[in-house]
């Protein structure tokens, strides 16, 4: 049985446990969500948001309350991805404010931190939905508040707690139509639960796993072609990635230093110092002269050493290649950036899926491109670095996504030297309007209000496949289905791609409709696109129809009517 209090120890490994737990339902978690796509992201994104602050934690060899609530605040937030994701760093924020300067939780500091979790997670979202993580924390609090002076001892208040949490978690569907026709709960609220219980089985002692290493979906270097190459043609054999937790502050002349040194004894260096942590990447023939000099700035966690000759995979290389290229171009922006005096007056960051969709946006005046939207919400720190590459006074951020501009204004809050303006561009197609309304000589407010008022006028579709059988918006779907998504719910279901778009183009469309765009995607070719395009401009003569290439994964078109 557990302590009937909680010390720093104690929380480091109720922390770390939950991580563990949720980790192991992502896919799980993924499945719930109410529409049957082939993305379905609340589990990854949560766990992508926990193990950011959960590698943070894993780092602290002494624990103190202060100590733990920075890494868990801080690296959620940064980390957090999607709604659900910064939902979750917001519940964490409120939950370590309130813990933060004690030296042991006792349950009546429990109830508080869950109270000020559950508020600090409520303020955040503008228009606060109940059946939804939110209503399932509120129930915890609630609950925790209620029973914090009953007497009873720790073990009991959690059970309770928990018990407490999954019946609010069995009532979502009561409280969203939407989860009640598709039979499931809160995908998000069901995340929360198994971080609970993980952290439940953390304070009782039981043995967990967990590793500090940074999910698949997230490396830089991914992917194993089955084409041998020659290992003579690798100049350095030793892949080798770590972290130094530094002892005091890594200057610009740190380093530009340290990254001369890798330099004298490799290739292919990638080198981001972010707050009181660098990541390194280098390829060498001497893993040991990079780790000792390395040592010189501090402690060294999350170590991989790879003997790349040994792994004989193109595109390991390829990509390590390409990384190191990104990093060349990112260091000289990196320069640019440092001369305020040379700072242009706005700039662009566009979430973007596909090449196809990148050169568009790069066409129309976009400085920065995230990749991401569906198949990868980008993270918080994502947007952050992005902000910080482009040389620009003020910055307009177009996330092109619903589950992406939370981080995005979470983002815009913790920019202090730059003006940031977050267009709500829920898809593709909006913020391209977006910014083709953009008037450079109107003032940036002006141009926030033009751009946010101009997407209201954009209608989306978006057509791919589903991954299981249900029942949405009186539409029942079986998996594998052709389905077309509307701004507000589903739109079409069929077996042909082609019959699918066109139908959803149809629903989309109003008498004063002027223009229909397709975008489509990598496993659509353009002939089969310019059979669509044909028979809506059939169908709809005094309508112009464009075609464009998006090259996006996981849906074969997006469509736009305006």
């Amino acid at each position: 049985m557990g302590s009937n209090v909680i010390d720093a120890g104690l929380l480091k490994r109720m922390f770390l446990a939950g991580v563990a737990n949720l980790e192991s339902k992502k896919e799980w978690i993924n499945e719930l969500n109410v529409f049957p796509v082939p993305d379905g992201d609340t589990g990854t994104n949560m766990t992508l948001t926990i193990l950011s602050a959960a590698r943070e934690v894993n780092s602290v060899e002494e624990p103190t309350m202060e100590t733990l609530a920075k890494a868990i605040s801080s690296g959620s937030l940064r980390g957090a991805r999607g709604n659900s994701g910064v939902i979750l760093s917001q519940l964490f924020r409120g939950f370590t404010k309130a813990i933060k300067y004690s030296t042991e939780i006792d349950m009546e500091l429990l109830a508080e931190a869950l109270q000020r979790a559950t508020e600090t997670a409520y303020k955040a979202v503008m228009k606060p939905k109940e059946g939804t993580i939110l209503t399932v924390a509120k129930g915890i609090s609630d609950k925790a508040k209620e029973l914090a002076q009953s007497g009873c001892d720790m073990d009991v208040f959690i059970q309770e707690l928990l018990k407490e949490g999954d019946y609010v978690l069995s009532q979502t569907p009561e409280m969203l139509p939407v989860l009640k026709q598709a039979g499931v709960v809160d995908s998000g609220g069901q995340g929360l639960m198994q971080v609970l219980k993980g952290a439940y089985d953390g304070y009782l002692g039981k043995e967990i796993t967990f590793t500090a290493e940074k999910p698949a979906a997230s490396r830089t270097v991914t992917g194993a072609a089955n084409d041998e190459i020659d290992t003579a043609d690798i100049k350095f054999g030793y892949c080798t990635e770590f972290i130094i937790m530094t002892s005091r502050a890594f200057t610009h002349e740190d380093e530009k230093e340290f990254k001369a040194f890798l330099s004298s004894i490799g290739d292919s260096i990638v080198c981001v110092a972010d707050d009181e942590l660098v990541k390194v990447h280098v390829h060498t023939n001497d893993p040991g002269l990079a780790i000792q000099k390395a040592l010189t700035y501090g402690q060294l966690t999350s170590m991989k050493i790879d003997n790349m000759r040994e792994e004989h995979q193109e595109r390991v290389i390829k990509n390590a290649e390409r990384e190191a290229i990104k990093q060349a171009e990112e260091d000289r922006k990196e320069r640019e950036q440092e001369d305020k005096s040379k700072w242009k007056e706005y700039g662009f960051i566009s979430v973007s899926a596909g090449a196809g969709i990148g050169e568009i946006f790069k066409g129309l005046g976009v400085d920065y491109l995230i990749e991401g939207g569906q198949t990868m919400n980008p993270s918080t720190e994502d947007m952050l670095n992005a902000i910080r590459r482009v040389p620009a006074r003020n910055i307009f951020i177009l996330p092109n996504n619903s589950n992406i501009i939370m981080a995005a204004k979470q983002a815009k809050q913790l920019t202090k030297d730059k003006e940031i303006f977050v267009i709500p561009t829920k898809t593709i197609p909006q913020g391209i309007t977006a910014i083709i309304n953009f008037v450079p000589d109107s003032s940036m407010e002006e141009n926030a209000e033009n751009m946010t008022e101009s997407i209201k006028s954009v209608k989306t579709g978006q057509i791919t496949y589903a991954v299981r059988d249900t029942m949405i918006d009186n539409i029942e779907i079986h998996k594998d289905d052709i389905i077309g998504l509307g701004d507000k719910g589903m739109l079409a279901d069929g077996t042909d791609i082609n019959d699918v778009a066109f139908e959803t183009v149809c629903k989309m469309m109003s008498e004063d409709s002027e223009l229909i765009s397709i975008y489509y995607g990598q496993e659509i070719d353009e002939a089969r696109a310019k059979e669509l395009c044909d028979r809506l401009s059939e169908e709809f003569p005094s309508v112009d129809v464009e075609v464009n290439a998006g090259n996006q994964p996981v849906y074969y078109y997006f469509l736009s009517v305006e």
